[in-house]
């Protein structure tokens, strides 16, 4: 009776080895990223056959990861953009060109499928390495390049030109207004290198892009200029996020948005800025230098 029981008992015992490879796909997609990575691939090799399967990597998010914790001085340095450069290297290898969607942060250098790419703060992203984005991956609909200072125009020029789907831009730079709340966290040098041109990124946006629903541009420097090209350009935006752009006034937004007709939500310049940053002479009387600042929200 007690073999009987003891056989019973060892036949319930179960062998998470010898689970189909379904099962176990069904298992490990109700895992986080992290734990899938960092547990599952560790169990046993069937387990990571499992976790490498293409089905499991049709998206790499680490958005949550850096959303959930303070800036941090180590991201920026070379020794962290290398491992996060293995580990989109892997996802890539182990999605099977069935990659679709990547959400990384302070990464460095062809997913034909790939729709969905935010890799905003990544000061060694360059001009060249959006060149060889643009060409493999001409499904793009939503690109985050924020904070990315190597990237310009010109690859902006090339990336509109071969991912007619794109549909959202995120070209959102650092608070150069008042850059205190990075410093000692964002390198120097990379705080210095902000773009100066914000027009030339406008001329292409509203050249090229011209399906975009949803843009932002905080604290772009573009002028009058930059933003009537876009209005003119982009007239199916629905969204467009202008906030820090001290150098467009409330009378500039106002004729753009007419242009717009599309338009639902315009994020409006909603900062102070010190009387001390701006010579009145260069402006006049405080009348007209309330006349530049002015907007819906902010008015001195």
């Amino acid at each position: 009776m007690d073999d009987k029981e003891g056989g019973a008992e060892s036949g319930l015992t179960s062998d998470w080895a010898d689970l189909t490879h379904e099962c176990l796909i069904n298992i490990l997609s109700r895992l986080t990223l992290e734990d899938r990575w960092r547990r599952a691939t560790l169990v046993c090799k069937p387990w990571l056959r499992a976790a490498r399967d293409p089905c499991l990597s049709s998206a790499f998010d680490l958005e949550n990861h850096f959303d959930s914790a303070f800036d941090s001085p180590l991201w920026w340095t070379p020794d962290f953009e290398r491992k996060i450069d293995a580990m989109l290297r892997s996802a890539v290898v182990w999605s099977g060109g069935s990659l679709t969607e990547i959400r990384v942060r302070h990464c460095s250098d062809r997913c034909p499928k790939l729709q969905v790419l935010s890799i905003k703060s990544s000061p060694n992203v360059t001009d060249d390495s959006m060149v060889k984005i643009a060409s493999g991956c001409p499904k793009l609909t939503e690109l985050d390049i924020s904070y990315c200072y190597e990237i310009s125009h010109e690859s902006m020029s090339v990336i509109g030109s071969h991912c007619a789907d794109l549909r959202i831009l995120r070209r959102n730079l650092m608070n150069w207004l008042d850059p205190s709340q990075h410093v000692g966290i964002v390198p120097n040098e990379v705080l210095n290198a902000c773009p100066q041109d914000g027009d030339s990124e406008a001329a292409v946006i509203g050249k090229v892009m011209p399906h975009l629903l949803h843009l932002e541009l905080r604290f772009s420097k573009l002028s009058a200029k930059g933003l009537f090209l876009i209005s003119e350009g982009c007239l199916d935006l629905e969204y467009i996020d202008l906030s820090g752009c001290a150098n467009v006034t409330g009378r500039d937004i106002a004729t753009a948005s007419s242009l717009m007709k599309n338009l639902k939500t315009i994020k409006k310049p909603n900062f102070y800025i010190p009387r001390s940053v701006f010579h009145t002479e260069r402006y006049g009387h405080w009348n007209l230098y309330d006349d530049r600042f002015q907007t819906d929200v902010f008015r001195i």
